[in-house]
């Protein structure tokens, strides 16, 4: 059976439930539980001990991954929490800290989530403006060192309003179903798994929507 790991911010815990019922009997999907990455600093100074913490598999076939929304953060109008040159760097270093931990693991960078940032009230402001650039220095960072994309970006910008549970998540059944379903559909394309098999899976985990909808 395949395995393979999801590493991301809150983002990655609202669908992390949907993704493992979904892929339950053909992978075995392992995360940090609610551990939230938090920036891409914070999972490169962490991840080594959560592999071990959680007893994740050496041989992992794919680590899904991402580290941004939070780089990109404005707090009390100062600059993105991460410089972009830094945020570039830190990636590059994270991939090469996942290579070394995971070695047979292909990887997947989810690029980070288009937000709805006239919602944005306070403190804490987020510009997609932002998000896009960071997307791009993932892209030219690690494009280069065999890393694959799952767009998450688009797939945000263009969902419908039911989807969003605030500004930033997709904690509504609809929004797990678009996000999730992305997820599903990028694992499903990098490890060979006909995805035509799980399809009457997504009707049943809606039965209880409170099983899957994450935090």
């Amino acid at each position: 059976m395949k395995t393979v790991l999801l590493l991301g911010d809150s983002i990655r815990l609202g669908y992390e439930r949907y993704v493992k019922a979904m892929l339950e009997g053909v992978a075995d999907v392992y995360t940090p539980g609610d551990i939230n990455n938090g920036t891409a600093q914070f999972a490169l100074r962490w991840v080594h001990e959560w592999k071990r913490r959680c007893a994740f598999p050496d041989d992992l076939d794919l680590v899904h991954w991402n580290a941004g929304l939070w780089d990109v953060l404005h707090i009390l109008g100062d600059d993105t929490l991460s410089p972009p040159d830094f945020y570039g760097d830190t990636l590059r270093r994270l991939s090469e800290r996942l290579r070394l931990i995971f070695p047979k693991a292909k990887q997947v960078f989810a690029l980070s989530t288009w937000v709805q940032e006239e919602q944005y009230r306070g403190e804490y402001k987020r510009k997609n403006s932002d998000i896009e650039l960071f997307n791009d220095i993932a892209i030219k960072t690690l494009s280069p060192m065999g890393v694959e994309f799952d767009d998450l970006y688009s797939v945000a910008k263009n969902a419908p309003a039911e989807c969003w549970s605030d500004m930033t998540h997709f904690n509504t059944v609809d929004g797990i179903k678009r996000i999730g379903g992305a997820v599903v559909d990028c694992l499903c394309e990098q490890l060979g798994i006909d995805k035509g098999s799980l399809v009457e899976r997504e009707a049943k985990l809606f039965e209880i929507p409170e099983s899957i909808l994450g935090c």
